[in-house]
């Protein structure tokens, strides 16, 4: 983090030894305010120390795009940001595919090619760690474990964690809504998945006209979705207790913001599951925090790795949804960068939301790579640089920047050579890796799984006692009330009903993902 520019001016010192058309980008990224110090300007295939490229701090929460083809630096470039936001006191939510980003907590190794990047980018390396907490979704993997009920979750992220279909996905809605309209907590699969059975029963299947017309056939395609979630090991993922995502805002005794590193080595061959998750994070963030419009720092900046995985396949309702929370969030003051290979493989309206952009190298060998090359330039400003070749031609560590200037107007697109992280570039060794997790603050309050009673303990264990008559309905009086009637009339159904049903359906219909919030 750079602190010794105070005031503006037309373009650093040092600077003036280049061409008009450099000097020009070079000051585009002089800001008067606190900035991310990304790297050093590239012109005509020189490195320029005195042109620094940087980001300001205040526009973090202007979302971003880290892109660029596998093995171009974009975790490293995570890294970096990620330290210095931290420097500044902001906290950081990172997505660790491979296991790579927990060296964030201790500090790098000097050797050659750290010294190398140091003296071409003008950086004063110090090797630094960094306050992190490690999470594990589900406690799979080294981390605290990080559960979300199947209520908070909602019909719409688990249609696309199910692969349902738009008819599906609007049943399982229906479902949901029944649930909570008969005060049936869905804490864990077993839950949804014992709604769902009783709705497919012959007790339940009448209840299934009340609720809009659910065809017992798609029912049983949900149900037998959810057995073959549950059998791909899945179940783990959900329930209680469950994870707060307010412990993502947290600062060290030092003032410095916290990492929470998400790791996802263990989990790493079910994208699918893991990029929907982070949605849901990113959601119960959305819904639990308050407005604060513009500040000098954002709040928290959220690093949404393989992004492409939640776009791809999803229905126009689920990208409006992911537009419009994009859009909004950043008044509460969260800044929200994708992480993927390509601008293409993020939609165009969520793309246009994203005012700061690090564009590491793409490939080129087939036709379908030069087409994505060619809509990768299309989305940056005019440049003076032939994009398309220098995006063919960076190094590892060296990307095409622009980003938004103090004043909100995008900078001149600017080859930059990245600086490196001060932070250990790999692997914290396992066994420090658990230490690190069985110390943390959080750990006795999330390890320890926990499974009260919910809808299928009330289900299951519904006594068949008749009780006290209903008021008149148009069911015909020799009729035999269903099993969930049985249920729901007896006085501790009721008591449930008043105190937990009625307020989950008012939260649910607050959700843009259909998630619930969550009771504190």
């Amino acid at each position: 983090m750079s602190d010794s520019d105070t005031t503006s001016y037309d373009a650093p010192e040092g600077a003036a030894a280049l061409p008009a058309e450099a000097r020009k980008i070079a000051s585009g990224y002089a800001f008067s305010g606190p900035a991310l110090d990304l790297g050093a300007l590239l012109w005509d295939g020189r490195c320029h120390p005195d042109a620094p490229v940087r980001i300001p701090l205040a526009m973090l929460n202007r979302h971003g795009l880290v892109a660029g083809a596998t093995g171009t630096g974009k975790t490293k470039t995570l890294q970096l940001i990620a330290e210095q936001l931290s420097a500044q006191g902001v906290p950081v939510f990172l997505a660790d595919i491979k296991g790579d980003l927990s060296g964030i907590a201790r500090p790098g190794q000097a050797n050659d090619r750290v010294r190398k990047r140091a003296a071409e980018t003008g950086q004063r390396w110090e090797p630094a760690g960094f306050p992190a907490e490690f999470l594990a979704l589900g406690g799979l993997g080294h981390g605290v474990p990080v559960r979300a009920t199947v209520t908070s979750f909602g019909p719409v992220l688990l249609a696309k964690v199910l692969q349902l279909n738009q008819t599906q996905e609007q049943s399982l809605g229906l479902i949901f809504h029944y649930a909570d309209s008969k005060g049936l907590e869905l804490i864990d699969l077993k839950d949804l998945r014992a709604v769902v059975a009783f709705l497919t029963s012959d007790e339940g299947r009448p209840e299934l006209k009340d609720i809009g017309g659910l065809s017992t056939a798609t029912a049983g395609v949900i149900l037998r979705s959810l057995t073959a979630f549950e059998a791909q090991g899945m179940a783990d993922f959900f329930g209680e207790p469950e994870f707060d995502t307010a412990g993502f805002l947290r600062t060290a005794e030092d003032g410095r913001g916290v990492v929470s590193v998400l790791e996802l080595p263990a989990v790493q061959d079910k994208p699918l599951l893991f990029s929907t998750f982070l949605m849901w994070l990113l959601a119960d963030l959305f819904h639990d925090l308050p407005e604060i419009g513009d500040a000098d720092k954002p709040r928290l900046v959220f690093f949404f790795d393989e992004a492409h995985l939640l776009f791809h396949g999803a229905s126009r309702a689920f990208l409006d949804a992911i537009t419009q929370t994009v859009r909004l969030i950043r008044s509460k003051g969260v800044g929200v960068f994708f992480v993927t290979q390509t601008p293409k493989d993020v939609p165009a309206d969520v793309l246009g939301q994203l005012g700061n952009r690090v564009q590491h190298a793409l490939r080129a060998f087939t036709p379908e790579d030069q087409k994505a090359l060619k809509a990768t330039v299309q989305t940056f400003p005019r440049s003076a640089y032939d994009l398309e070749e220098l995006l063919t031609g960076l190094g590892t560590g060296e990307a095409v920047v622009t980003v938004l200037s103090e004043g909100g107007a995008p900078t001149p697109v600017a080859a930059t050579r990245l600086r490196a992280p001060q932070s250990l570039m790999g692997q914290v060794d396992a066994a420090e890796l658990d230490a690190a997790v069985r110390a943390s603050p959080l750990y006795g309050r999330y390890a320890q799984a926990v499974d009260r009673e919910s809808a299928f303990e009330r289900l299951s264990g519904a006594a068949p006692a008749r009780q006290a008559p209903a008021p008149k309905t148009a069911r015909a009086p020799e009729e035999e009330p269903s099993l969930v009637e049985q249920v729901v009339s007896s006085g501790m159904f009721k008591s449930l009903a008043r105190s937990v049903g009625t307020q989950l359906g008012r939260e649910i219909t607050r959700s843009l993902f259909g998630t619930a919030r969550r009771r504190r």
